[in-house]
């Protein structure tokens, strides 16, 4: 797809994204849960706390947001954004004052954090809940489910004044790419009926994982216990990266990234010379295709995972890329490339929240 020139200094490159598909997806996604009795928030993480992005997913029926940055829950809290926010990333020590003014809830592990996150309320004059979290075999955070760990986890919370331990919780996926089971959630299970034992209450949330779990939910595999889940890239992209899969009731057309065209030109397909490292200390590898139409993007690996970007446009391959420049092969494309077009490209998860971390990428977010 190439887009009408555009003629606005510093326009590009940017990242488009349709709220009302955003919008419809987080209301697929709550609705799938409801059937089973649970609650799906909205995770904003992939587009560094956007706004208008939040607001559609609460639109759609999200009950909470989260995001793995203290800084942007902030600047949601501060936006006017009236609904509880959830601190996905283990609270540093460094930090915990500030998570306690802005997070109504965190994910914790360390006796030693939770003990800060209560010295801070005290400081501060306020109450905080917390979710442990548990590793159930991705080998990212959470207590590892022995009694051990249980009791000392417990044993920090019956320290605590003003911190209340609002449930258990797990991640799969992200790290070790372990899949949610009924089998890993049920092990999720075991530690939170401990820990109620322990803590002599009831815990009221037991949540399971993020987009990858859904599929649980649709083979009706999730243990009932399960009563929460935190969607982000089901959400954003309609996808399940872990699970190797579009899901097939959501839009996959939330976004695109577009770039402009800066330089186009028929030149070899090998480099002329001998072949060193290139910036990033790699050794290229280059097919000799003859004399190509090769046009140059200003945008680079600085602001994209080049792997994570797929164009558009018919006949267009990207060739690679160094900081600030992307090469792409257009010899194939029927349509006109010249200095000024700016094509489009479909995002994958990683190179959605690149595009959206990089200064110079421009966040668009708007009704269809």
């Amino acid at each position: 797809m190439i887009i009408e020139r555009k003629t606005i200094m510093g326009s590009n490159p940017k990242l488009r994204i349709g709220l009302e598909k955003i919008r419809d997806n987080a209301s697929k996604v709550v609705e799938l849960c409801k059937k089973t009795g649970i609650r799906a928030g909205g995770v904003t993480k992939g587009l560094c706390g956007n706004l208008k992005v939040a607001e559609a997913m609460v639109d759609g029926g999200c009950s909470f947001l989260a995001d793995s940055r203290v800084k942007n829950i902030a600047n949601l809290k501060r936006e006017g954004m009236n609904v509880p926010c959830m601190l996905l990333r283990l609270p540093m020590p460094s930090e915990t004052d500030a998570v306690v003014t802005w997070a109504d809830v965190s994910l914790v592990s360390m006796g030693e954090t939770i003990l800060l996150l209560d010295e801070a309320c005290k400081i501060k004059n306020k109450f905080h809940e917390v979710v442990v979290m548990v590793d159930v075999g991705d080998l990212r955070e959470g207590i590892w489910p022995s009694d051990v760990e249980i009791e000392t986890i417990a044993s920090a919370l019956k320290k605590c004044k003003r911190v209340h331990c609002l449930g258990v919780g797990t991640n799969v996926g992200c790290y070790g790419g372990v899949l949610p089971s009924r089998e890993n959630m049920g092990r999720l299970v075991e530690v939170g009926r401990k820990l109620e034992d322990l803590l002599d209450y009831k815990l009221a949330v037991y949540s399971g994982g993020s987009s990858s779990s859904l599929a649980l939910i649709e083979k009706r595999e999730m243990p009932r216990e399960i009563n929460q889940l935190r969607i982000g890239e089901a959400i954003l992209l309609g996808t399940d990266v872990t699970g190797g899969r579009k899901i097939p009731y959501l839009n996959q057309d939330t976004m695109f990234l577009e770039a402009e065209v800066i330089e186009v030109r028929r030149k070899p397909s090998v480099p002329v010379g001998e072949i060193g490292a290139d910036a990033f200390g790699n050794v290229p590898f280059f097919e000799d295709r003859g004399v190509r139409l090769r046009a140059v993007l200003a945008l680079g690996k600085q602001d994209v995972r080049l792997e994570g970007i797929k164009p558009l446009q018919k006949g267009i391959h990207i060739l690679g890329a160094s900081s600030d420049h992307m090469i792409l092969d257009v010899e194939e494309c029927d349509e006109k490339i010249s200095p000024g077009s700016v094509l489009a490209f479909r995002v994958d998860y990683g190179a959605m929240l690149a595009v959206a971390t990089s200064p110079y990428v421009e966040v668009v977010a708007e009704a269809e």
